[in-house]
């Protein structure tokens, strides 16, 4: 009975790890699960104890296919290295959390170095906003999402992505190597049998962008999307993941005390990564999400 009960659970998470995207969205159950798809790894090891408790030698091959599939699917992800070399533009996404006291010394611990920072959850003069612009000469802002940079940023345009209030803003950064067009953005909130409005605010994100002729593009923010969601496809293309292309590792950003997946994204058009990766926020409870660019 376990040996079958192996086997079958061994094929069970192949099928779920291979085929997610052929699993229907379940009112939302899917996506959510996506988020976490990574994880339903450690289910191997426990299959493949039990098939050594079994003392079934078949069981224990069957447990291969799983682990073949997650190596395939995640093992980039586990061994790529950053390029690096030198970059043009440093730039930074946190969520810093609307009842957050501390969120100023959020922003302070991820903004040394780097060129711009986008935020979300601000509260208007907050201690996010007032560190900030401490730190950085210009800035926009609108509702509860923000730029803060270190080269001049045009007018901004504010839109509302399908919440019904202004949550997103593009300006353009004037940098030394040309222009940059940036997108900062708040998504809705995506929970077990509840996406259907944030797969509305994806929409209208993947609308915005793909009428955008601008040669570099980047975008950032809580997305509120995972990596392996199949929602972020809506932007991925025309964007690309920085994670994905440079980043070592996952890049796990929520909870900030121990990240389990990644809302918080910076993708990007017209670029080059050099790096990507993730820095602790102290006082949020996401982590930044970073990357670095040449031009």
């Amino acid at each position: 009975m376990l040996k079958r009960a192996v086997i079958a659970g061994a094929i069970v998470l192949a099928a779920i790890l291979a085929g997610h995207r052929l699993i229907p969205a379940l009112g939302g159950f899917t996506p959510i699960m996506e988020s976490l798809l990574p994880w339903l790894g450690l289910a191997i090891p426990v299959l493949l104890l039990l098939a050594l408790l079994a003392r079934s030698a078949v069981a224990a091959v069957a447990v291969l296919l799983p682990a073949l599939v997650w190596g395939v699917m995640f093992g980039p992800d586990v061994l790529r290295s950053s390029p690096g070399g030198a970059s043009d533009l440093s730039v930074a996404t946190v969520n810093v959390g609307v009842r957050n006291n501390s969120s100023g010394s959020a922003v302070r611990a991820i903004a040394e170095g780097l060129d711009m920072v986008a935020a979300q959850e601000l509260t208007p003069g907050g201690p996010a906003a007032k560190a900030l612009n401490k730190i950085f000469k210009f800035h926009r802002n609108v509702s509860t999402v923000g730029l803060w940079s270190r080269f001049p940023l045009s007018e901004p345009d504010y839109f509302d992505v399908g919440l019904g209030w202004e949550r997103a803003l593009r300006t353009v950064a004037k940098t030394p190597e040309g222009d940059v067009t940036v997108y900062v953005m708040h998504l809705a909130s995506a929970r077990p049998g509840h996406t259907a409005t944030r797969d509305r605010t994806l929409a209208e994100a993947r609308k915005l962008i793909e009428a955008d002729k601008s040669e570099r593009i980047l975008l950032l923010g809580d997305l509120n999307t995972a990596t392996y969601d199949r929602g972020l496809s809506n932007l991925t293309p025309p964007l690309l993941n920085a994670q994905e292309e440079v980043g070592e590792g996952f890049g796990f950003t929520w909870p900030s005390s121990f990240p389990i997946t990644r809302p918080d994204h910076i993708l990007y058009k017209g670029l080059k990564p050099t790096r990507a990766g993730v820095a602790p926020a102290t006082g949020s409870d996401h982590r930044a999400a970073t990357a670095s660019f040449r031009l």
